[in-house]
């Protein structure tokens, strides 16, 4: 599919929104951001971290979700400027937008509206919630949707997830909604309108942890990095020079490995750690035992010894030691926006043969 002549207008702003536009971006679609002229475009122009150039238009936050667009700095408001974007959507085959039900009614940038003026129009909306006029942001949405709840260490330290991650979600889920539209376009040929809300967005994400509470009534409390089902699984241990290791124990054969690498066989026949329900219930003594044993290891010593039993883990790594990984270099887009030099991690990772 040639992607270059697929259009597309993007009229959302902070993350979800922004995020669809650039993954049709990274495809090679032309990609019209309309930003709010009267307030300086989207909001996060000017989330900046006090590190940051404030001199610079593009904040690294904007720069996250936004790569290779057209941008217009208009006010809707305007007879003229709303007569250019109308143009620019009679000549789209997508409009992504995440205004709210009624500033879209006003604005004209509602779905009968965009369709009048291009009846092959694809209309991706995000939202916040389903019904109303309620304004929604991801910590808003972590918290009414049972994340906050189950996050952190225990009830008096609750964390947020560090990126905004409903957002990330609800924006897969419109990407695919749109992707789903384009494919019934072909047969249909009717205009289309695809809805996603943050709220839904986050529900549909929950998933095991729903289960959990649906199927056995049980109410997920902040564990930390563990998982509720599984021991040791997101289990951390640390080595006799600091450094950090999470555990993925997720299997019989699994937990037999780490007990080999450790030199703790005794544990594989211990009444207490036989299985994995027992292994879940008895998990602070198992764990004290497990790092006792990798705490006299340096960092070194301990990886290869978890490596050569093929015990699944992974080395905790701040964001310098992410990028230091030549895998993850490959996945940083370079490129000039508005003149200024930008960075960003690819979107789009999948691949086609």
């Amino acid at each position: 599919m040639d992607w270059s002549k697929i259009k597309v207008v993007e009229l959302a702003s902070v993350l979800a929104g922004p995020a669809v536009g650039t993954f049709f971006a990274e495809l090679g679609a032309q990609v019209i951001k309309v930003e709010n002229g009267k307030t300086g475009g989207d909001v996060t122009r000017g989330w900046k971290l006090s590190t940051e150039d404030k001199a610079n238009k593009t904040s690294a936050y904007f720069a996250s979700v936004n790569h290779s667009k057209e941008y217009l700095f208009l006010n809707l408001s305007d007879p003229n400027d709303l007569a250019l974007v109308q143009d620019h959507i009679r000549s789209a085959d997508i409009v992504v937008s995440n205004f709210k039900a009624s500033s879209a009614v006003k604005l004209g940038m509602d779905f009968s509206s965009l369709q009048a003026l291009n009846p092959n129009i694809i209309l991706g909306e995000i939202t916040g919630y389903p019904t109303g006029n309620r304004p929604a942001f991801d910590v808003v949405l972590q918290a009414e949707t049972g994340f906050l709840a189950m996050s952190g260490t225990d009830s008096n330290h609750l964390a947020k997830m560090p990126v905004a991650l409903i957002d990330v979600l609800a924006a897969h889920q419109l990407k695919e909604g749109i992707l789903v539209a384009m494919l019934e376009q072909q047969y249909d040929g009717k205009a289309k309108h695809v809805q996603v809300s943050l709220y839904e967005a986050a529900l549909a994400s929950l998933a095991n942890q729903a289960s959990n509470f649906l199927m056995a009534g049980h109410i997920p409390k902040p564990i930390g990095t563990q998982h509720p089902n599984i021991a040791p699984y997101g289990d951390l241990i640390q080595s006799s020079d600091g450094g950090k290791i999470v555990l993925a124990v997720g299997t019989e054969n699994h937990f037999e490995q780490l007990c080999s690498a450790l030199e703790l066989d005794e544990l594989k026949f211990d009444n207490r750690f036989m299985s994995n329900t027992l292994r879940v219930a008895n998990r602070e003594t198992l764990m004290y035992t497990i790092q006792s044993a990798s705490e006299v290891l340096a960092m070194d010593e301990l990886c290869q010894k978890l490596s050569e039993s093929k015990v699944p883990f992974g080395v905790v790594k701040t964001m310098d030691e992410v990028f230091k990984d030549e895998e993850a270099k490959n996945l940083v887009l370079k490129s000039k926006e508005q003149d200024e030099s930008t960075e960003r991690v690819r979107h789009n990772v999948f691949r086609i043969a």
